[in-house]
């Protein structure tokens, strides 16, 4: 008979779970407690300043090519089935469900329950079953804490079954390979198997969010950071990888509501986390003092190396990953938006690291155009980023977060399109990579004239300055920015060669057009005619 730790609702039972012979059941337990289980299993290490640090292993970053959406009747015709929404059938998915939770037999497990959604209205409540404890710290930092008259009654709206140590057959389970995140919506259920790297467990939820959220509720559902003013105004920052999300929404002078997931109802802005999860190479005190701040016991610390002989963490080396991370709950950032909901955003960038050096620093977007490039959602990669790149390559990814969008990147682009013009919000195109030149040859843009440009917007100094056509793109850049280099605001006078840059220019619209063709047959031509044109380069 299984040992059940920590039990909030005596109505919940392992067998309901589908659970039997479970060695111990922990339910719910505090930080502290999670801490010392993962220390008792040799599972981790306590920093200097006791902030636990573990490594995930093999996997130390999400695998999309092994993420599977259950394809029934609910799904079939709802879901844009592609080479990232890839489909798994019931018998498998029923198969590996049977076995996974079959693997927990004889084993403590670590049970978690939480929600997601600052905002009642759309509350998600979240049971996760994990074979590890800083799994189930994972879920405490990221998700919704909920308090013990909550935990009380709760039921589950979903389920997730974590179990690292399992792994799938190919041939047998339909997957791809041993490790994989399968997302079941009849059933409300995720499993997770052969990958220890905790951002699956988040990543797998805000899938489902953005199934439901839009789809049932009209809710644009979001990969962004926002933060907000003294005064109400609310900012919204979209971005890959490497673009400043997090940077540029980290302001001493605003809350931060969120560094990641978020969604947008017609009564405003909320959180879908309770928690960051914030990379931590390089980091250090003054360029980002709020996170490295927020390390301290609670936190957990991945796949980070330390100062030799020291408990230390090295935030430079990077032997073990370039993907180290560090999660805490948001109240770890003192600073941070404290309220269920905000205002409607005034302001939504869009962040691009465009290392070809030919998009301006600054640009003003129409609402069409802004669907356009939200759907687009562009940055470049440079050299050392990744095996085999020795020279700047255009990204794109649908939305600035395709991986994790079920529904076709139109639908998440109409929703956009409503609330921007429903709510009169202004539109930014932000270029926070090169100018001129191209990777190798120019500079990347000072990162306080991209903070200057930011607070001008935001403050309304860029209300009533006068604004000229970016040909081509057809942006509208300022004419003056204070305290910013004139000669920046237009790329081109920056770069010597200015046929070259004009070619360059051409060439980047063309990658640009090229990558919007999928698209055409399922958008407004307003949208389509929003995109690059080659026309006259005199400006």
């Amino acid at each position: 008979m299984s040992q059940e730790f920590g039990l909030k609702n005596p109505k919940t039972r392992l067998e309901e779970l589908s659970l039997a012979n479970i060695s111990s059941a922990f339910w719910n337990l505090k930080p502290n407690e999670l801490i010392e289980q993962s220390l008792r299993r040799n599972h981790g290490t306590l920093t200097q300043n006791g902030t636990l640090s573990i490594n995930t292993g093999r996997f130390t970053g999400r695998s999309p090519k092994d993420r599977f959406i259950v394809l029934d009747p609910n799904t079939k015709t709802t879901v844009n089935w592609n080479n990232i929404n890839q489909c798994i059938s019931p018998d498998h998915y029923d198969l590996l469900f049977d076995q996974v939770t079959n693997y927990f037999s004889n084993k403590d497990i670590f049970i978690k329950e939480a929600a997601l959604c600052t905002d009642k209205h759309y509350s998600l409540k979240v049971r996760v079953i994990a074979e590890y404890p800083w799994s189930a710290q994972f879920v405490h930092n990221m998700f919704i804490r909920l308090n013990n008259e909550e935990l009380k009654d709760f039921e589950s709206e979903w389920n997730i079954y974590c179990a690292p140590g399992f792994k799938a057959d190919p041939q047998v389970h339909g997957t791809n390979a041993e490790n994989f995140s399968i997302i079941n919506f009849t059933n409300k259920t995720i499993l997770i198997g052969g990958s220890a790297y905790t951002g699956e467990i988040k990543k797998a939820m805000f899938s489902v969010l953005n199934y439901i959220l839009p789809k049932e509720y009209n809710v644009l559902s979001m990969h962004c950071s926002a933060n907000v003013g003294e005064d109400g105004n609310t900012a919204v920052f979209f971005g890959l990888s490497g673009t400043g999300k997090t940077t540029l929404s980290a302001d001493p002078d605003r809350k931060l509501i969120g560094d990641d997931e978020h969604g947008w109802s017609d009564e405003g802005l909320f959180n879908f986390e309770g928690g960051c999860y914030a990379k931590c190479v390089n980091l250090n005190p003054d360029t980002e003092p709020d996170i490295f701040n927020a390390i301290k016991p609670g936190a957990i610390l991945e796949n980070i190396c330390f100062h030799k002989g020291t408990s230390r963490p090295n935030y430079s080396d990077t032997s073990i990953t370039e993907n180290t991370r560090v999660s805490y709950p948001i109240h770890h950032i003192s600073n941070h938006y404290q309220e269920n909901l905000a205002n409607h955003p005034k302001n939504i960038f869009f962040l691009c690291c465009d290392a070809f050096g030919i998009l301006p620093p600054l640009s003003k977007l129409s609402p069409e155009q802004a669907m356009f490039y939200f759907m687009s959602g562009y940055t470049a990669k440079v050299a050392g980023t990744e095996d085999g790149i020795v020279e700047p390559v255009a990204t794109f990814s649908a939305c600035f977060g395709a991986p994790f969008l079920p529904l076709h990147p139109n639908d998440y682009a109409r929703l956009l399109g409503e609330k921007v013009k429903k709510y009169n919000v202004n539109m930014w195109l932000v270029n926070t990579g090169w100018v001129g030149g191209a990777y190798g040859e120019g500079n990347r843009i000072l990162l306080k004239y991209t903070r200057r440009l930011i607070s001008a917007v935001l403050n309304g100094e860029m209300d009533d300055i006068s604004y000229t056509n970016f040909a081509v793109f057809d942006f509208l850049i300022p004419s003056y920015c204070p305290d910013v280099p004139g000669e920046i605001l237009h790329p081109r006078n920056a770069w010597v060669d200015k046929e070259s840059y004009n070619n360059n220019r051409l060439e980047l619209a063309e990658m640009f057009n090229q990558n919007f063709e999928k698209f055409n047959d399922k958008v407004d031509e307003s949208i389509s005619a929003a995109a690059p044109k080659a026309l006259s380069l005199a400006d």
